[in-house]
């Protein structure tokens, strides 16, 4: 089996675009939630959200191919091509058949969707646009990426709601592992902050309410939380094979080992009460990295601000650590980008790889008041030096979806 590194990364978030500003924001415990600001939210029950600002497409592609996506797949392509800089591949003199993508959305292009069925509802069908269809499919991230830079390899998306990202990222580990191929582009995208996204979490009650206090509405953990905050952007890795890496001079951040993916097999949108699914690919991801449990350092946790999340993800802890559990550094980084949905474990994990690569664990922001339910290290308020081998990056979404990956510090 081939060993896989990551070699590039690129991030498209609400607290800073490309790796450096996220990074910083991170360990300062920036948050980027405020008020809504691309639709008038005066009849919501949540007002608030975590938009990606100052973010031009532009910058990225051309403006003409740029007008032809949804949101979702610009800062696809956008948060690709931070990466392909970063880890300063030469595309030009590499095998593009051999070079592929797998990025993940939940929901796909919702701000296109909502626009065309307006023009349907009150202009007729006949100003429907032909681009409609292929700004709206998923799959559409993806293949834009695949042809913005002429790469022939793999090229799929992957839905598995706010788990997403994270399979993308451990299906891609998957491919270069068994040899079919020598680079992939993965991670997740989401542009999925518009009135009938936000109005369907608003109608579940899954959203925080905090409106007059945007910057603490998320807390994951923490006795008070009262629900998720909506997020978008993108994280996007580029994952190589170690020989192909090493051959180029490439820097590596660090190398996956582990993988794991499960199904709750229980309910639409809550966890399995006894965390099992949850605590199976944590241990399928160590497993295949062939440690044992107590190497594990730092575990990025979804961590969605919401009652049964926080309380199960932290018993799924518990069942797999057991007495090591409260040794781990564990955060949610969510408490200052708001949840992300199917782009969130490409941010997360460049936030675990980053942990790894800098010795520094991001907070938890927001964690006042404790949780009996809720009892582990979840790195409250303030990041933490720390020197990490093992970080884990979990992902939980709706329909029962668990994804874990495992990450280790590159050593030759």
């Amino acid at each position: 089996m081939k060993r896989v590194v990551i070699t590039g990364l690129g991030a498209i978030t609400p607290i800073g675009i490309g790796k450096d500003k996220y990074w910083d924001s991170l360990i300062n415990g920036r948050s980027g939630i405020g008020q809504i600001s691309r639709f008038d939210t005066s009849e919501f029950t949540s007002k608030i959200g975590a938009e990606v600002k100052d973010f031009e497409a532009s910058d990225y592609m051309d403006r003409k191919e740029a007008r032809r996506m949804d949101r979702f797949s610009q800062f696809a392509v956008a948060a690709s091509k931070l990466a392909f800089d970063d880890s300063k591949i030469d595309l030009e003199n590499t095998n593009l058949d051999r070079v592929g993508v797998v990025v993940g959305a939940g929901i796909g292009g919702m701000e296109t969707l909502e626009k065309e069925f307006d023009k349907l509802k009150n202009r007729g069908p006949n100003r429907v646009s032909p681009l409609f269809i292929p700004m709206m499919i998923s799959n559409m991230a993806p293949g834009q990426i695949s042809m913005a830079f002429g790469l022939r390899g793999t090229s799929m998306a992957i839905t598995t709601a706010c788990a997403s990202a994270t399979h993308a990222i451990g299906e891609s580990f998957r491919m270069i592992k068994e040899g079919k191929i020598d680079v992939i582009v993965t991670g997740g995208t989401e542009a999925a902050i518009t009135p009938i996204a936000v109005a369907g979490f608003c109608s579940m009650k899954a959203l925080s309410t905090r409106n007059d206090d945007p910057l603490s509405a998320s807390r994951p953990f923490d006795k008070e939380r009262d629900g998720f905050v909506m997020g978008e952007g993108a994280g996007i890795l580029i994952l190589e094979e170690l020989d192909h890496a090493l051959a180029r001079g490439a820097d590596i951040y660090g190398e996956m080992v582990g993988y794991g993916s499960t199904s709750d097999a229980f309910h639409i949108t809550q966890p399995d009460p006894e965390a099992k699914g949850a605590g199976r690919a944590m241990e399928m991801a160590i497993e295949e990295a062939d440690i044992e449990a107590d190497k594990v350092e730092y575990i990025n946790a979804h961590g969605t601000s919401t009652y049964f999340n926080d309380k199960l993800e932290t018993l799924a802890i518990k069942n797999v650590f057991g007495d090591h559990a409260k040794d781990i550094n564990i955060s949610s980084t969510k408490s200052m980008t708001g949840h992300l949905l199917g782009a969130a474990g490409g941010i997360e994990a460049i936030a675990a790889i980053l942990a790894i690569k800098e010795g520094t664990i991001p907070p938890t922001i927001n964690y006042e008041n404790p949780d009996e339910e809720c009892d582990l290290n979840y790195t409250p308020n303030k990041a933490v030096k720390r020197d990490v081998n093992y970080a884990l990056s979990n992902s939980l979404g709706f329909g029962g979806h668990n994804a874990s990956i495992l990450i280790k510090k590159y050593t030759q």
